[in-house]
């Protein structure tokens, strides 16, 4: 019998890999303002595959989010509490943001404090829906620019409880008790899910490149659906350990330096122009854009998979992402995020120094900073954010009790 992979509780594994992608988006973001990306003398041009920091944190959200949905149509306990939910999303992401956007406003955007149309996208998340905004990319402010990512984040929290109802009802019809039969159901479904990118991406440009529509939700599906197929996996493994799927979750996680280097591979290829110009935005065709979804999420899943699906106490994992620094790169990784940008993009301004930095001595100095005020957003409003959110949180919405399925005997 072959341990399963751990299916609730904190995984400081994950949260670990969750540091690994906040640092690479860190390294694409100083490469960026620094002009490293677009000069091409040397290996430069290998700081733009740091991209793949983003379908990392959204195969990270649809795992741990979606997961416990899988467990209850899977295990048959009460599906989470809607209300509940969202209410500890909007405690764990939005006053955060807020101290962001107002210290920005108050700062480097501060010609535009007395606009009301920038407070309200801003605060809101709604700043890529904006049909002429006056920042000059679609994806926002260029001291807020990574926040784009957010704003897909945010929108699939709030669909998440609607998909994870029609994938339940679609597992359920299969008329089976059976946790594999369920499980496959499952899916299936999350690979239908996940095949709407795609589409979404021909029509993109059809009949002509509508550049907006390349930030927008049902682009990103099918990172979301590789992290929700992570979680159906995991769950099948945990509650049916007599099943294949244990053994193979556990050689998934044996074979991580295969996984590993896989990724390595396909992260160069992403950083080629393969996969279209620097940015998710632009495109030079449905074909490159389709190939930077695929890439970048084949990528992703490499590295994460077998951390996912590897059982507790992996030797390995634990050494190299669960280490006391990692975890705490982990737990303050939202706020590197949130103030990454805007602490590169007005270093660079003040010290006049765009496209002309240098990353080697520009990034040490950037990952400090930011470092240190992400520990300061973390302590002094993301703590509390989630103390507030556990607090109130209780006996909001209900749970709604499913049959359980006999496993086979």
């Amino acid at each position: 019998m072959s341990p399963a992979p751990q299916i609730s509780g904190r995984q400081h594994t994950l949260d670990g890999i969750r540091a690994v992608a906040a640092l690479g988006v860190l390294v694409f973001h100083v490469a960026s303002a620094a002009g490293s990306i677009s000069n091409p003398a040397g290996a430069r041009w290998l700081f733009n595959g740091g991209q793949v920091g983003v379908p990392i944190f959204f195969i990270l959200s649809g795992l741990l989010l979606y997961r416990p949905w899988a467990a209850a149509v899977l295990g048959g306990g009460p599906t989470p509490r809607v209300g509940e939910y969202l209410w500890k999303r909007f405690f764990r992401i939005m006053p955060a943001l807020w101290v962001v956007v107002v210290v920005f406003m108050l700062t480097a955007g501060r010609d535009h404090i007395d606009d009301p149309l920038t407070w309200g996208t801003l605060l809101t998340l709604t700043q890529t829906y904006v049909p002429d905004p006056w920042w000059n990319s679609g994806l926002g402010p260029a001291h807020l620019g990574q926040l784009w990512s957010l704003v897909v984040e945010v929108a699939w929290y709030v669909t998440l409880p609607f998909t994870a109802a029609v994938l339940a009802w679609w597992a359920r019809r299969a008329g089976s008790d059976d946790v594999g039969v369920r499980a496959k159901r499952l899916l299936a479904g999350i690979g239908a899910y996940a095949g709407i990118s795609l589409v979404y991406t021909v029509f993109m440009f059809v009949p002509q490149w509508h550049s907006q529509m390349g930030l927008w939700l049902p682009r990103f599906f099918v990172w979301f659906a590789v992290g929700m197929a992570l979680a159906v996996v995991t769950v099948w493994a945990r509650l049916d350990e007599r099943r294949p799927v244990a053994a193979m979750c556990r050689a998934v996680s044996d074979s991580w330096a295969a996984c590993w280097v896989a990724a390595a591979m396909l992260y160069v290829v992403s950083a080629t122009p393969a996969t279209g110009p620097i940015g998710l935005q632009y495109s030079d065709s449905a074909w490159t854009s389709a190939l930077h979804m695929i890439v970048h999420g084949l990528c992703a899943a490499a590295l994460v998979a077998p951390v996912a699906l590897a059982p507790p106490d992996h030797p390995v994992f634990g050494a190299v992402l669960g280490n006391r620094m990692m975890r705490f790169l982990g737990r303050i990784s939202y706020g590197l995020f949130l103030w990454q940008s805007l602490i590169i993009v007005s270093w660079y301004a003040a010290m006049d120094r765009g496209f002309r930095g240098n990353v080697a001595t520009d990034l040490p100095l950037m990952a400090a900073a930011t470092i240190a005020v992400a520990t300061l957003s973390y302590y002094l409003v993301e703590r509390p954010s989630q103390w507030v959110a556990r607090r109130g949180g209780r006996g909001r919405g209900r749970a709604r009790p499913v049959p359980a399925p006999a496993r086979p005997s």
